[in-house]
């Protein structure tokens, strides 16, 4: 009996086993096929949202619609497809961001020269904020400055048209014009809620990018040896120009700085990287940019070396200051490089990339973001200053017709000496922040600590 037992207990192991793997793989093949059901219900949704995203439907849509503009439109015989064209990819652009654009070719010249300081129109830099054409800042000397044309103003009207569906590259094209001819402006002021007409002149306008407290570029030394430049915008030569400035001022030996970049819109980033170094360590990290395409990731840093040896310097900026202005104050802010004095800047910290097409227009496109040393967005932000020091809408005022050449001598008489008492709240609050902080580390060093006899005398040999 026993020999028999043997052969069934081995037998039953055996089926067991077989019963086992089948369990294990009915289970396998259940997980398998159900991997396969999943994988083949997201592989038919990714192929259905690609063939959705296809470009050659809406490609075949743009064509026909082109071909129908061309036949059927009633004044049809007068368009051609690059006027249709050009008007698509206006069009297309304009619904991206207030930044992006379709330049034509004259528009992509005019950018060209306002980097190189010299250009037509009213001198009046313009963005879309709250969905309005806001001025970013009047550019120094310019007609829109003269008249007072302030940061902040939306312009709801120009030559009596509506600005409510203008983008700003619209906008822009009917301000500029003919030096010489005239433009109105009716401008909506959010401070004082107020509409005000402004009948200005186009002229060319050439703007030197650094001066000095009475607006040339003779750079001399202020009370308590604090010196002062203030830069009007981010040009070709902004960095040589402020180099110079800041020799002149060293050699009267200045102790202090103030760095103005109120009412400045901006300009180029590599003169803002390269005004940065002039007052950090080499190597420094000053800006980087961050974007959809990692082509666009980058970071700037310094390749100069901080030319005042750790000289304390405050920097003023308010609503006007915008883009490369915000870069250059949040990069010194950040590293505790400069105290940050004024009202918060504009907020507008996005990348532009210029991309010229072969028939002489071009492309901006936003294709990235400015980020500070720390990581710090600047795009819609801006800059919170570290001492805020507000001005009201009659002390900006004022400020600017002193800095505008024969601003002050254009008023009537009995104007003239209202806006010459006008301080400056800030540049004061500046000037005495510095005037502090020269005194204290001037300060005469405490004296050494004497040692006391018995100390001595527990030293000698």
């Amino acid at each position: 009996m026993p020999s028999r037992g043997l052969p069934l207990t081995f037998c039953e192991n055996d089926v067991c086993s077989i019963m086992k793997r089948r369990v294990i793989f009915g289970v396998v093949a259940l997980v398998l096929t159900a991997n396969l059901f999943f994988g083949a219900r997201l592989y038919l949704s990714s192929a259905q949202a690609a063939e959705k995203d296809s470009p050659y439907p809406s490609l075949e849509l743009f064509s026909y619609v082109m071909e129908k503009v061309r036949k059927d439109y009633v004044d049809g015989q007068n368009l051609t497809y690059q006027d249709l064209v050009y008007g698509a990819l206006k069009g297309m652009l304009n619904t991206l961001d207030p930044h992006s654009e379709f330049m034509e070719a004259e528009k992509y010249k005019e950018l060209q020269n306002d980097t190189q300081g010299a250009f037509g129109g009213l001198g009046i830099v313009i963005s879309m904020k709250d969905n309005f054409i806001t001025v970013v800042a009047p550019m120094d000397e310019s007609p829109g400055f003269k008249a007072g044309v302030m940061s902040g103003d939306r312009i709801i009207r120009i030559d009596g048209k509506s600005t409510d569906k203008m983008g700003v590259q619209d906008a822009v094209k009917s301000l500029r014009g003919e030096p010489g001819t005239q433009v109105r402006l009716s401008v909506f002021r959010p401070s004082s809620s107020q509409v005000q007409e402004f009948q200005l002149t186009r002229s060319v306008i050439t703007v030197d990018m650094v001066k000095d407290i009475h607006g040339k570029k003779e750079f001399p030394l202020g009370e308590n040896k604090i010196g002062y430049i203030r830069l009007v915008q981010f040009g070709e030569k902004t960095s040589d120009d402020l180099e110079a400035a800041i020799k002149k001022l060293k050699g009267q030996g200045m102790q202090a700085l103030v760095l103005d970049l109120r009412w400045n819109p901006g300009g180029l980033l590599e003169q803002a990287v390269d005004v940065c170094e002039k007052f950090l360590p080499r190597g420094q990290l000053v800006v980087t940019t961050e974007g959809r395409n990692p082509a666009q990731n980058s970071s700037r840093r310094g390749s100069g070396h901080d030319e005042l040896a750790g000289m304390p310097i405050v920097l003023l900026v308010n609503l006007g200051s915008a883009s490369a202005s915000e870069i250059v104050a949040g990069c010194l802010q950040d590293l505790k490089r400069a105290i940050v004095l004024g009202e918060k800047s504009f907020g507008k910290g996005s990348v532009q990339s210029i991309l010229p097409l072969q028939d002489g227009s071009a492309l901006r496109l936003t294709t990235a973001k400015y980020y500070t040393p720390s990581h710090k967005v600047i795009h819609e932000e801006g800059i919170t200053p570290d001492i805020p020091v507000p001005m009201t809408e009659e002390e900006q005022r004022a400020v600017q017709l002193q800095w505008a050449p024969g601003g002050v001598e254009s008023l009537e008489p009995k104007d003239r000496q209202l806006v010459n008492d006008v301080r400056d709240p800030q540049l004061d609050r500046a000037m005495d922040l510095l005037k502090g902080i020269t005194m204290f580390s001037q300060r005469s060093p405490l004296p050494e600590k004497r040692v006391a006899r018995s100390e001595k005398m527990s030293t000698a040999p």
